[in-house]
């Protein structure tokens, strides 16, 4: 039997991890189908789930980078404030110094927060590769369209038949000589493609029936077909008045909306409140289009999992549940996670870093000394301020001599140093 690595993805870096989960996805469907349980459905639930928790490091580390980003922005504003229309070359490198200082004390850096996400994109895409295309990964279902490409590959018609159908239109490129291309435009047929292939060629039949039987042994989930599409159900399930096809179509991709608002609810959520309370524009602008992300997100989720097989609608579904499991369990790690502990080991290793370069310590800035406590301390409202004015103004006034005479300035000075001392 021919080995089809054509149907594999072979794009630079997305087509070797593609090879990889493929093998994974392969050993999962192994495992079931030795329990008496080869499904394709369950298989994909197992592969999301191992998949996302092989990327729980990456994950936490992404979030702790975002939370440290969050208490280190207004000391990197104050830095940047300081320093602000000063472009001569010794204020430029005391302002790189000073910034350095508090990355280090934050144990972050500018891109701290993307290169997580960077590694993590990669490997989704050939997650999704994966699942998109299961015949060429998993080799039960290859060969569960055997002999039918080889009887369909000896009638010229019945290729040619298979050219003009509407699955064959993405891959219009391809070499229709190929079992390889073949299969994959099988793995798309709908329902009704099936029927017109077995209605035109009927000495296929026979083939075209085990074929059919054993794909959708392996695609039934819960008494879904999950190589067919939800609108396609939807539209069948209206059409023949079937209440229960009708909830099955729309289940999916409910669920898989509602799941992805519940996910990025979780995600993120107190970096965006702190970057907005700073008032600084950057920060607002980034939240206002990560607010309109996060609603756009889940719609675009139902729209995709209406269009595309059942099966990506699965994947989707878990994925989100497992992100929100793995976000609660995030939360929780960094709501207890001491920053002040936390700012002493980065600045110990960073001083390691420092004396293998022969460099002497390094003192943070001014900026960088800036306690966490205060970062988080919220502004003081007019009512306070107006406050501390009438104190103040009182406190001075408090046996005051002639206004302007020499002996009010005196007294005044007197106060101040008193007061400073307390």
């Amino acid at each position: 039997m021919p080995v089809m690595f054509l149907t594999q993805n072979t794009t630079f870096i997305i087509g070797p991890i593609s090879q990889l989960l493929g093998l994974l996805m392969n050993i999962i469907f192994e495992f079931l189908n030795a329990l008496g349980v080869p499904s394709i459905g369950l298989s994909i639930i197992l592969f999301t789930i191992v998949i996302y928790m092989l990327m729980l490091p990456l994950t936490i580390k992404q979030q702790k980078f975002s939370k440290m980003s969050a208490k280190m922005n207004p000391e990197i504003q104050a830095v940047q404030k300081k320093y602000k229309g000063k472009q001569d070359q010794v204020s430029m490198m005391k302002m790189k110094e000073e910034t350095d200082a508090i990355y280090a004390k934050y144990g972050t850096s500018p891109t701290g927060t993307c290169l997580p996400m960077l590694i993590q994109l990669p490997i989704l895409f050939a997650l999704y590769r994966v699942i998109y295309a299961i015949p060429a990964y998993i080799d039960k279902v290859k060969a569960a369209f055997y002999p039918l490409v080889t009887n369909i590959m000896s009638n010229k018609a019945a290729v040619e038949f298979i050219q003009g159908t509407d699955s064959a239109k993405q891959f219009v490129k391809q070499d229709f000589a190929l079992e390889n291309t073949i299969i994959d435009v099988l793995n798309k047929f709908s329902v009704a493609e099936w029927s017109d292939l077995a209605d035109k060629f009927p000495d296929l039949g026979g083939s075209i029936e085990t074929t059919q039987s054993t794909l959708n042994h392996f695609n039934n989930f819960l008494g879904l077909n999950i190589a067919e599409t939800p609108w396609h159900m939807l539209m069948s399930g209206i059409q023949a008045g079937a209440v229960l096809i009708i909830i099955g179509a729309l289940i999916i991709p409910v669920l898989s909306g509602l799941s992805q608002w519940i996910s990025v609810k979780l995600m993120a959520q107190p970096e965006l409140t702190a970057n907005n309370n700073n008032g600084n524009d950057m920060a607002s602008s980034m939240a206002s289009s990560m607010k309109m992300m996060n609603t756009m997100m889940p719609l675009m989720s139902i729209y995709f999992c209406f269009i595309l097989p059942a099966g990506m609608g699965i994947y989707w579904v878990i994925s989100a549940v497992v992100r929100t499991a793995q976000q609660l369990v995030i939360n929780k790690k960094l709501g207890k996670l001491d920053i002040e502990e936390e700012i002493k080991k980065n600045m110990e290793n960073y001083n390691r870093k420092r004396e293998k370069k022969g460099l002497p310590p390094q003192k943070l800035s001014n900026a960088a000394r800036m306690n966490t406590r205060s970062v988080q301390k919220d502004e003081i409202s007019e009512e306070d301020r107006q406050e501390k004015i009438k104190k103040s103004t009182e406190y001075y006034n408090k046996g005051a001599a002639k206004p302007g005479s020499l002996a009010a300035k005196a007294r005044m000075v007197e106060q101040y140093n008193e007061k400073n001392k307390k």
